[in-house]
Order: structure tokens, then sequence, then C-alpha cells
């Protein structure tokens, strides 16, 4: 350190910046004069660090983003491998919640990009919405469901009687919501929240449940699947959506492609119970996700 000081006196002048004192240094006058130029000089080496690592953050990317459960076992892998071999460098960090949970943490700017589901009348207003998929619901019965063999959708409210099977003991804010939009409120017989769980529930004939096309492929044998008919046509029974903050211009949901089962423009609605499947973006303030 010494021989650094004296390195540095060297090159400003030959003058002594410290006087060398039996215990330690004490600041000559040249010395204190120089230590605002040294502040400086630290502070804008802290600044110029800061702007480098904001580049090479910008280079690489950093992506954070949350889905439902459903979502995240088929929807969602197949996006991420696509993301990863367009942007390898880009870091992805993902977590699995409820949609209202997602779409909280993607307003307080904790995610970037949310798949989420929602029913009709969720409050999505300060949120523009981008439209990824339409996917029909089935009500799940058990192998020996006097309904079991049903060829072709059928009525909901066929199972207005029935024992439901839902994650909550109110049908209000999830996906059974449908029902009350068919003209009945169904009776929540058993509350459960796990999808594994609900699938042997409804094989001991206990009840039935809703379940949308994203989870149709992990149905075990000894559970049939119905599809639901809607009577009111156009209406999906869930919602799931992409999102930004107020002060975004909301966009209208993008018509369908034929060619992922989406209703083109012009077309009949179709008459089958649909859940609608989007993602919600809302960057942070001051930062844009990186492209897909």
């Amino acid at each position: 350190m010494s021989r650094q000081i004296a390195a540095l006196e060297a090159e400003l002048g030959g003058g002594p910046l410290f006087d060398r004192l039996p215990r330690g240094v004490r600041l000559t006058e040249a010395g204190r004069s120089l230590v605002p130029h040294a502040e400086a000089v630290v502070a804008a080496l802290l600044e110029a660090r800061r702007e480098l690592e904001a580049l090479r953050e910008a280079a690489a990317g950093r992506l954070r983003f949350g889905a439902f459960a459903t979502a995240d076992a088929a929807l969602v892998p197949h996006a991420l491998a696509l993301f990863r071999t367009r942007r390898p460098r880009v870091r992805v960090t993902r977590e699995e919640g409820f949609p209202p949970a997602l779409l909280d943490r993607l307003a307080a700017g904790l995610l970037d990009l949310a798949v989420v589901s929602t029913t009709g009348r969720a409050p999505l207003d300060s949120y523009e919405l981008h439209h990824l998929l339409d996917e029909p619901l089935y009500v799940a019965v058990a192998a020996d469901h006097a309904l079991a063999g049903q060829d072709g959708p059928v009525p909901l409210a066929r199972f207005a009687d029935a024992d439901w099977i839902c994650g909550s003991a109110r049908p209000e804010g999830t996906l059974l919501e449908v029902a009350l939009r068919q003209g009945f409120r169904p009776r929540v017989a058993h509350v459960v929240g796990e999808w594994t769980a609900k699938q042997g529930y409804v094989a001991a004939g206990l009840g039935v449940t809703l379940v949308p096309a994203l989870a149709a492929g992990s149905v075990r044998p000894d559970v049939r699947l119905l599809r639901v008919l809607d009577t009111r046509a156009g209406r999906p029974g869930r919602c799931t959506r992409r999102a930004c903050g107020d002060g975004i211009r909301r966009r209208p949901p993008r018509p369908s492609s034929p060619r992922c089962g989406r209703r083109r423009r012009g077309s009949p609605a179709e008459p089958h119970g649909v859940d609608h499947s989007r993602h919600a973006i809302l960057p942070p303030s001051g930062t844009t996700p990186p492209p897909p």
C-alpha cells in the first residue's frame, strides 16, 4: 500500500498526500484537497460498472413467469422448451399458483409473464389480454356412471343434482362457475384441490368434477370424460389471458386459428363449453421482457 501511495504522490507532482505518524497516517492539506476528486472517480467507476452489468443483463435477459397447474402440466413445458432453443442465454424462473395470486404478482412487478385462467367474471379490466387457445370442458365421471357411455356432448344441467368435487366450497371464482351461467348452483360435496385426488374421488363414485382439456391427457383409466355442451354458445367457462397494467392500451383477443382448434373470425360460435387460455404480461416499470 505504501508503494502505491508513493507512486500516486510522484504522479501528482511529488508532494506528500499523507503525514506518516508513529501510529498510522494523516492527510496533508494536499491530500484533503484531493479527496472530492477521488470520491468522484470512485462514483464514476461504480456507475460504469452498473452500466456494463445492465448491458450484460440486456444481452442475456431474464424472464420470470407463472402459470396455473394444468397449463404448467401441458401447455407451458412445450412453450418453454421452444423458448430455450431460441433464447438460450435468457435466465428463466417460473412459479405455479392460482390466477388471482399470479395477477397480483404480475401487477407488483414480481413476474414478467403469467399464463392465467379465470372465470368469465374475473376483474381483468386493468390488463391487456392476448388469446392463446380455446379448449373444451369435460365432466369427469366414474367408469360405472350411468352416463359413462354417452356419445357426444352432454348438457351440464344433466348434472344439476349430482355431488360435485371442487377446489372450493363455492363455485364462484372456480371452473365450476360455468354451472351458474347454465342455470343451477352445483352442490359441492367434497372440497379437493389436487387434480390426482379429484380423480380418486370420481373413480370411487363420490361425485363428478369439471376438467379442462389441458388436463384430459392425464385421466386415469377408471374415469370417463364427457364433453360439456354449452347451451349458451360463445360463453367461456373460464378465461386465461395476457394482461398489462392500466397505463398500457388494451388490445382485443386475437381471432382463433382453426389449426389450434380456435374459432376463425366470422365463423359460428363453438356450441360446446370452452375454456379460453391466454397469457398475461405486465413488465416491471422501465423494463421490457425479451422477445419470444
